[in-house]
């Protein structure tokens, strides 16, 4: 269920979380501890998008380091079973942002979720936090 236009539970901030703040985090990149301070007491929502993009990046990272693809894989499952709200996405809504903005449709998907539900947007993306 996606909560009325600029809903915030009393207790928490609701927040879009794209694959850059999450795959820092799950993956220990080096920005994973400014990953967790976003996040941080946040009530997550994303774009289903999301699950095939952090996916994406487990294949990467699996090749490019194949000793640790079962801590990969690990990171991967860990980031799937979060506590996070997999919200579809209005396509054609997500066009008519991309279209405005000049993104790309995946990160048209983040704003797009992040203007519906009046939510801060979490993301190291620069041009992604420039127009959200």
């Amino acid at each position: 269920m996606i909560p009325p236009r600029g809903f915030v539970n009393s207790v928490t901030l609701a927040k879009v979380v794209d694959a850059s703040v999450l795959g820092a985090l799950v993956f220990s990149e080096p920005r994973a501890g400014e990953a967790a301070a976003l996040l941080e007491g946040a009530e997550l929502y994303a774009p289903k998008l999301m699950a095939y993009e952090l996916t994406h990046i487990a294949q990467k990272k699996s090749a490019q380091f194949p000793a640790h693809i079962n801590a990969i894989q690990e990171a991967l499952e860990i980031a799937l079973l979060m506590d996070i709200r997999w919200l579809d996405v209005s396509h054609m809504a997500v066009l008519r942002v991309a279209l405005e903005t000049g993104l790309t449709t995946h990160d048209a998907s983040y704003l797009y979720l992040s203007r519906l539900l009046g939510a801060d947007l979490a993301t190291f993306d620069d041009k992604l936090g420039r127009v959200g």
